[in-house]
């Protein structure tokens, strides 16, 4: 398509064409895992952060985000989604997030996936912040990492 208005215009595609795709069965897991302190993550899996329960609590910021991973992401589609797993896992100083996410539609959810992740990541940071703290106020153990999509299908047409 021709650029509209003066010469030197440039026109930037806002959200690609999907119109003309086919709605297929699709599905995408993220992954990504937070480094905590090994008192932190015992507090966890024993009930014991002031702030509450934080894999439940994370659970519902992932499924939040990723319906609303449109408002975030400024070039995603609304997509219908159909399903959302969100599973808890820990490996030695890590509290690990993934996020399954399914719909019949014409473009990708891995987006979806990923911010689900992501914003579940973070409310559990967010929990659990202040245990992570040393002296200076500073968090030298804390960090997220390894967010990637382990997985994505789409059905034949």
């Amino acid at each position: 398509m021709e650029p509209r208005g003066k010469p030197d215009s440039v026109e930037i595609e806002g959200i690609v064409d999907i119109g003309r795709k086919p709605a297929v069965a699709r599905r995408a897991v993220a992954e990504g895992w937070v480094t905590l302190r090994p008192e932190t993550l015992v507090a966890i899996l024993e009930g014991g952060v002031p702030k509450g329960d934080v894999r439940e609590a994370s659970t519902i910021a992932a499924i939040q985000a990723v319906k609303e991973t449109p408002r975030l992401i400024p070039h995603c589609h609304p997509v219908p989604i159909e399903s959302c797993k969100v599973r808890w896992h820990v490996d030695g100083d890590r509290l690990g997030c993934e996020v399954e996410v399914g719909a019949h539609y014409r473009t990708g959810i891995e987006m979806e996936a990923l911010a689900g992740v992501s914003a579940g990541l973070l409310c559990a940071f967010d929990m659990v912040k202040s245990m992570e703290k040393d002296e200076a106020g500073q968090y030298p153990v804390a960090r997220i990492d390894g967010l990637r999509v382990i997985e994505k299908h789409k059905a034949n047409p």
